[in-house]
């Protein structure tokens, strides 16, 4: 079974603005509503692959009670723990005009130790030693930033594998409890280790240092340039597919649920790279934070390029 945890859900809320001007007054085009935050875009792409998985995290007030509607819509199995506050909205500003993406997104809700407990016996009550829980995303205010190693360590302890995608501190202390799978971009992989980053030479290099922790697979996204993927001693350049781009939201997180699918079902090195980078190219020709479409991902399957380096 597929877990995916999310902390810190968001309502995302897509504005389309043409010319958008800060300190103007700005006229909408568009705006669309989804639900949102790491973990659960995961979810939504695993159910558009024809796979299932259970949600997990923390919802309040009517935010929370729209995301879940709209989960239970889709026919996707959640289980998320209440809080009393209001889950946060992330606005998403799309300039067509001047080819620009902002993002503005609130902090959301505190969470108290108990709490946190609380989400930690709910994951172990479904976890089993052939579950494949995906940690990814920001935490609310009051959580520590080892919040993921510890739940990685929890998880292994019943036999389950671990898919990581954070930043900063919590990719540090998430892979030092050794995830079975790690996905930071550059910046998040410069973060984490301390370092500029000035080439792929020194991509390669720094990322393969995740795999003394005990990480399997890593792999590092480098937007329209495509992503590298380590495992063990193989090491492979995918590159980006050209699509026309609507919107970049979820993009990583559709590669990681990709990776998710394709880990449940052990796929080969070559079956799951084509996966990954068609299901995160697909997405980024929907708009806001929507899934890219099955019939698409197939097709691009087929224009992914794998140089072995």
């Amino acid at each position: 079974m597929i877990i995916t945890v999310t902390l810190n859900p968001a309502l995302d809320k897509t504005i389309e603005i043409d010319d958008f001007k800060i300190g103007n007054v700005n006229r909408i085009v568009s705006t669309r509503v989804d639900a949102g935050g790491k973990g659960i875009n995961v979810s939504k792409v695993i159910k558009e692959l024809r796979h299932k998985s259970l949600a997990l995290g923390f919802l309040g007030g009517s935010s929370g009670t729209q995301i879940k509607n709209y989960l239970d819509d889709l026919n996707i199995k959640n289980d998320f723990l209440k809080l009393k506050g209001e889950t946060r909205t992330n606005i998403k500003i799309i300039d067509k005009v001047n080819n620009t993406h902002t993002d503005v997104n609130e902090k959301g809700p505190s969470l108290m130790l108990q709490d946190v407990a609380n989400m930690k016996e709910k994951i172990m009550e479904y976890c089993r030693s052939d579950s494949l829980v995906v940690l990814s995303g920001s935490v609310p205010i009051g959580v520590s930033s080892d919040i993921y190693g510890e739940i990685i360590k929890d998880v292994k302890n019943k036999g389950g594998k671990v898919i990581l995608d954070a930043d900063g501190e919590m990719l540090m202390q998430g892979m030092k409890a050794g995830p079975y799978m790690v996905k930071p971009n550059v910046e998040e992989l410069e973060k984490a280790f301390g370092k500029k980053i000035n080439n792929e030479e020194e991509v390669i290099e720094t990322a393969k240092k995740i795999l003394e922790y005990g990480v399997k697979y890593v792999v590092i996204s480098e937007g329209s340039e495509g992503s590298i993927f380590i495992c063990g001693d193989k090491v492979a350049k995918v590159a980006g597919i050209k699509v026309e781009v609507k919107s970049t939201v979820g993009a990583g997180d559709s590669m990681v649920a990709a990776m998710a699918v394709a880990i449940e079902n052990n796929y080969s090195f070559e079956e799951t790279m084509k996966l990954a980078c068609a299901t995160s190219a697909a997405n980024v020709m929907t708009e806001g934070t929507q899934t890219g479409r099955l019939v698409d991902i197939e097709m691009l399957k087929k224009q992914v390029t794998i140089k072995y380096l």
